[in-house]
């Protein structure tokens, strides 16, 4: 998988919206604010997209710069996102 998010600006972080998390942000990607802990990740884009913390956030997977990690409960704020880092939302996809 190779990164098909422009390079974010100085003091930013990437994050890529895939499948369903790009239809409901209107977004392929966008860049926010960096260093923010990991833990305020989906805070942050709940604040952003309302609503997308329950229709996406709580059953996806997030990766940072391309590996797998998982995402503290609220009030944790775990490791920090830092800049130039990628960030994926990926939604379960399910097949038929």
């Amino acid at each position: 998988m190779t990164s098909s998010a422009p390079k974010s600006p100085r003091g930013h972080f990437s994050v890529l919206y895939f499948a369903s998390a790009g239809s409901f942000t209107g977004r392929d990607s966008e860049s926010l604010p960096a260093p923010l802990p990991i833990g305020k990740l989906f805070s942050e884009l709940e604040s952003r997209y309302p609503g997308i913390q329950t229709k996406i956030l709580d059953s996806c997977l997030v990766t940072v710069n391309l590996d797998y990690v998982d995402v503290p409960e609220e009030g944790e704020d775990g490791s920090l996102i830092q800049e130039g880092d990628e960030i994926a939302i990926i939604p379960p996809v399910s097949s038929g």
